[in-house]
């Protein structure tokens, strides 16, 4: 199968060795790096969209969401205070949105059956920068088509601290804007009626920098 010709049936060969180098990450951690199971992947790069996700919940009347690649979600366990701006604070994602929650990610057990139907805002943190480049254009179709309304998500255009067993960097794809903006708008062409906000982050002069990519 040549590349680009990839699919969710029919992933590339580098899409199945990181799923098994996740799941490893995600089951025994990481000695070499100090990072116990408990604290890896942990899902709570969500904090700090969270204002974000209030309005587009607000905006579109969202009522289901669906958290694709969410780790071990520990923000949806209700053992968390969430702080806001104002000084309230939430026990869980769930109680802060008010929204009916569905988990995914396909490297880690609890939470690896694939999710049916479609959701009314489907939220991708921390997740696209740690999949192949090949296999990319399935996985942002893969978002857009179980977004029934929205779809938000955030992607890191720099190096992660993480290695993964072989010594890669976590971030396997490391790309700008202008590339993830032409990857996010080729599948949102298919996708006419769903409304989608990618923040890109970047680190230039050793300060983060997020550019939008809105649709």
């Amino acid at each position: 199968m040549s590349e680009g010709s990839f699919t969710r049936e029919h992933p590339s060969p580098r899409y199945q060795a990181l799923m098994q180098a996740y799941q490893d990450l995600h089951a025994n951690g990481s000695a070499e790096q100090g990072i116990p199971a408990s604290a890896m992947f942990p899902g709570q790069s969500l904090t700090e969209h969270v204002g974000e996700l209030m309005r587009i919940v607000r905006e579109y009347g969202v009522r289901t969401m669906l958290d694709y690649g969410c780790g071990k979600a520990m923000l949806y366990r209700p053992v968390n205070d969430i702080r806001l701006g104002d000084g309230r604070t939430f026990t869980c994602v769930q109680e802060l949105l008010g929204v009916e929650v569905s988990l995914y990610d396909p490297a880690y057990l609890p939470y690896r059956e694939r999710p049916q139907g479609r959701y009314d805002l489907v939220v991708c943190t921390d997740v696209l920068e740690h999949c192949a480049e090949e296999d990319l254009p399935w996985i942002i179709d893969d978002l857009f088509a179980y977004a029934g309304k929205a779809l938000f998500a955030n992607i890191a255009c720099y190096p992660a601290k993480k290695t993964l067993p072989s010594g890669e960097n976590a971030h396997c794809t490391v790309r700008g804007t202008d590339w993830w903006e032409a990857q996010i708008r080729t599948s949102a062409l298919r996708y006419p009626h769903v409304r989608f906000r990618f923040v890109c982050t970047s680190i230039v002069d050793g300060e983060r920098e997020n550019a939008l990519i809105d649709g």
